[in-house]
């Protein structure tokens, strides 16, 4: 496995307490139905569809319960995808972009609801999306693109860049506007999902490790770092950017993004709806509220080379980050109160890579999640759902590795 320090600084997810999640040193060796690889937002995703349908779960992470990449995200819940709908059309063809958005779109929606009907406390707020125009898409880009989403049923209001400075302060070329996206806090979320499967019987092991995958006829055998055996029909590798070997792709790039997040805000200082906002433009700047006020904004993304690297480069990306907050929503103050550095996966499409690995029986892999983790952990934690019921997603195609 190749491993990371997948973050660096402190999130401010770290401010706001999450519940315990109950893990146990492993002991013994273990059979199982599935093993999960992993308890961050996408492993404790899978583990609760899983759970529901009846499977046998046991789950295991070298750190422990969203200790990896997942305090690092800022958690935009949109169906957007990174690529553009106008782009993406291009890049793998009309029928195939528009499932991808409408998937996503869907996955959002599902999520919402199994929140609800899970009644897990992780602040979720309902936010409509600001995309802005930028040096990627002008205004005009923009309209297209709008009309496009709408053909394709999704929602989206163009707006020009006089409806865009008297509504939201903003003064750039045009603006897409969306409805159906969410604000969420991930941790607790994530604690929230562990918590939920735990109570139907998935068994949690922390700290351990998955040093090696060992076929044999029916099963799959993983060694532990600790010495011990776990024997599973089925193993999900939901490890994030730490990619074991059995699933390297070139497919997949490991990116470095920055964040701060502000001290609270006056309410009268905040914009309207508290849209989620991001922009058109490379690199791209991302912002959101915290249930009590706080700005959390990111982007300024660089290929990763090292860790030492990333986080030499915090003081002039947090700086950078802040200032252009600044001039983006002069009303705001853009002081850090939290900065923070971490790691993430990317694709050409932005689609992650979801699916069996090829030339590894019963063994898949949830990898390259780009800008909308959350959204595509849960298509990642449907389409294993179903893989494992011996069925196959009438969208797996999309994200097959």
């Amino acid at each position: 496995m190749r491993k990371l320090d997948l973050r660096t600084g402190t999130p401010v997810w770290k401010a706001y307490r999450s519940r315990r999640v109950a893990e146990a040193r492993l002991t013994r060796d273990l059979s199982t139905d599935v093993l999960i690889v992993g308890m961050g937002i996408s492993g404790a995703m899978t583990v609760d569809l899983l759970t529901e349908a009846g499977h046998d779960v046991v789950m295991i992470d070298r750190r422990g319960p969203s200790l990896g990449s997942t305090p690092a995200t800022t958690a935009l819940v949109q169906f957007e995808v990174d690529v553009p709908l106008t782009r993406l059309r291009r890049m793998i063809g009309v029928e195939k972009a528009t499932r991808a958005w409408r998937r996503a779109r869907l996955a959002v929606a599902n999520l919402r609801g199994r929140i609800e009907e899970l009644q897990i406390s992780c602040r979720m707020a309902d936010r409509p999306t600001l995309y802005l125009a930028g040096n990627v898409l002008s205004g005009g880009d923009l309209r297209q693109e709008a009309q496009m989403r709408v053909a394709a049923g999704l929602s989206a209001r163009y707006l020009t860049a006089g409806a865009l400075q008297s509504g939201f302060g903003i003064a750039r070329d045009g603006a897409i506007l969306s409805d159906g996206n969410l604000a969420l806090d991930p941790v607790k979320l994530t604690t929230g999902l562990l918590s939920h499967a735990s109570a139907r019987g998935a068994r949690l092991f922390a700290p351990e490790e998955a040093v090696e995958i060992r076929h044999r006829r029916g099963s799959v055998e993983v060694a532990t770092r600790s010495g011990h055996r776990i024997e599973a029909r089925h193993v999900v590798l939901a490890t994030g950017y730490e990619l074991m070997d059995a699933v390297r792709n070139d497919r997949h790039e490991i990116i470095s993004t920055f964040a701060i997040a502000t001290h609270r805000q006056p309410k009268d200082r905040l914009w309207p709806g508290e849209a989620l906002i991001w922009e058109a433009s490379d690199p791209y700047l991302y912002l959101r509220t915290t249930h009590d006020g706080r700005v959390i904004c990111g982007g300024e993304d660089e290929e990763f080379e090292d860790e030492a690297r990333r986080d030499a480069l915090i003081p002039q990306k947090v700086k950078r980050i802040a200032d252009k907050l600044g001039k983006l929503l002069p009303e705001i103050d853009p002081t850090p109160d939290f900065a923070w550095a971490g790691s993430f996966g990317t694709t050409r499409t932005g689609l992650p890579l979801i699916g069996a690995v090829p030339g590894r029986p019963r063994v898949f892999a949830l990898m390259g999640y780009g800008g909308n983790g959350i959204t595509f952990s849960r298509i990642a934690a449907e389409l294993i759902r179903t893989a494992l019921a011996g069925h196959e997603d009438a969208d797996a195609d999309l994200f097959a590795l």
